[in-house]
């Protein structure tokens, strides 16, 4: 009780001198229940690992995206939107250097080391990449399998699974590839595709059906079946695809489906409606996140070379959940798949809020 005492004393006193309180956690102007003041903790940037070493330009063009976005300001951290607002039309030139961009993030954003729910510091971070995959306006022998858009017609998709889906035509055929293809590119959420006549088509996510997903790899092991080279996204395609019976069948175990929409190329689109930059979009939960708001990681990549640098949270997932849980966009095609597949190391989090920041109550 005396804590809580203190703390409402300190909060009240920090109405009228704001900046002369020191709070190790942020304010909070709702319940107090609802604030996360455990995972939270305030921290100098020389705290940042490496942060004087990244070329934070790159971060910054990413964050003007979000600043273009309609931000939901939802979730558990929530940043006070005239104070968002205001950060945003002070963003610096295009050309600044990187000493100048720098010395604006430290000046109008405070860190806060992120931590679990159990008090633990570090979280998993994988990665995803946005495929090119060749396909077809038509039906044929080789692209046979639909990659569909929401259904128009009023039929319900959610909770019914991947095969009555196909099998019913419950959504908008936009064009037909391989199973397998159309599997991958729904399990990264978007991709490119690339037509006969050479069009690329860029295919964004629009809708999941909400059933669990089910691991290819999982199943196939389940079976006893091992392709060449083990249960790795190349060795697991690559065998589907030399039998296409087993990968219909295989992969329509996987009860979740992906729906799309079509977008003008290049651009691939994150959850927030922004453009996702190349190793400075992030996918976070936001169930806990507003998207869009900066976030420093502190991580390995698959070779092992460390990956510290700021990053933009403009896209989410169904399976990134938790406090320290995110997905590096890597880019697309070929290039990006290599860093992607591979991608699965722990590492630390630090979120960036508006310098005033206040905690602003879920709903308000």
């Amino acid at each position: 009780m005396g804590k809580i005492l203190n703390r409402l004393l300190c909060i009240a006193l920090c109405g009228f001198v704001l900046t002369s309180c020191d709070l190790s956690t942020p304010t909070h102007t709702g319940d107090d229940s609802v604030a996360p003041s455990g995972n939270l903790k305030k921290v100098s940037y020389s705290e940042l690992p490496g942060w004087r070493d990244d070329d934070v330009r790159y971060a910054l063009q990413a964050f003007r995206n979000s600043c273009k976005a309609k931000i939901q300001y939802k979730g558990r951290v929530i940043p006070d939107r005239a104070l968002f607002e205001e950060k945003c039309r002070t963003l610096p030139s295009a050309s600044a250097d990187t000493q100048t961009v720098r010395a604006w993030f430290e000046s109008n954003f405070q860190p806060y080391k992120i931590y679990n729910d159990d008090g633990t510091d570090t979280g998993t971070y994988t990665g995803y990449y946005s495929p090119i995959i060749r396909g077809s306006r038509v039906r044929t022998a080789e692209y046979n399998e639909p990659l569909m858009g929401v259904p128009t017609d009023g039929r319900t998709y959610k909770g019914v699974e991947k095969k009555k889906i196909v099998e019913q035509k419950i959504g908008r055929v936009l064009y037909w590839a391989n199973i397998v293809d159309v599997q991958n590119i729904q399990i990264q959420g978007s991709g490119m595709l690339q037509l006969d006549d050479g069009t690329m088509v860029k295919l964004n996510f629009a809708a999941v059906n909400d059933m669990p997903f089910k691991s290819i790899g999982e199943e196939l092991r389940r079976r006893g079946i091992r392709p060449d080279g083990g249960y790795s996204a190349d060795a697991v395609w690559k065998h589907l695809k030399a039998n296409p019976k087993l990968a219909r069948d295989v992969i329509y175990k996987n009860p979740r489906y992906v729906y799309f929409y079509e977008s003008v190329p290049p651009d691939v689109i994150g959850k927030l409606g922004t453009p996702l930059s190349k190793i400075r979009s992030v996918a976070m939960d936001d169930s806990i996140y507003t998207l869009g708001l900066p976030v420093y990681i502190s991580t390995n990549l698959s070779d092992g070379r460390k990956f510290q640098r700021l990053m933009i949270a403009q896209d989410t997932g169904s399976a990134i959940r938790g406090w320290i849980r995110a997905d590096i966009f890597f880019g697309k095609g070929d290039e990006a798949y290599k860093y992607a597949h591979g991608q699965h190391a722990q590492g630390q989090m630090f979120i960036l809020m508006p310098m005033e920041y206040k905690y602003v109550k879920p709903g308000k």
